[in-house]
């Protein structure tokens, strides 16, 4: 299933190079390795704690849109619900596109916007502005 999911972000690459962020990283990283061994994308990831220098230090509630100014493609892999409208606020505000997968069978916090539920061969997730 993650390779799928690593897979369609890829498809989603339009630009060369296209730049990708990763909101919320936890100790998974197997989607951004996939992606970062890609020849036509700059990737980089964000958290409010960062667990290592690959990190960089972001508070999504309070996101510093200078990071995001030329992002096409902003991800998060299991955020909680309580931060998902402030991903979602950040996506607009930085007119990308989005893609976040809960946990299984959780519907988002998406407040006022709908986002769309994409299944690509054995992810299932939700898009937004792709």
């Amino acid at each position: 299933m993650w390779q799928n999911f690593a897979e369609y972000i890829h498809l989603q690459c339009d630009k060369n190079p296209t730049r990708i962020c990763e909101i919320g990283v936890g100790k998974f990283t197997q989607v951004f390795d996939y992606l970062s061994k890609q020849d036509n994308i700059e990737i980089f990831k964000t958290d409010i704690s960062p667990e290592d220098l690959s990190v960089i230090k972001d508070d999504v509630t309070k996101p510093n849109l200078e990071l995001y100014k030329d992002v096409d493609i902003i991800y998060s892999i299991r955020p909680p619900s309580e931060l998902q409208p402030y991903i979602i606020d950040l996506a607009l505000k930085a007119n990308t596109k989005l893609i976040i997968k809960p946990l299984f069978n959780e519907d988002l916090n998406s407040k006022r916007v709908q986002l769309k539920l994409k299944n690509y061969k054995k992810a299932s997730f939700y898009i937004l502005g792709v």
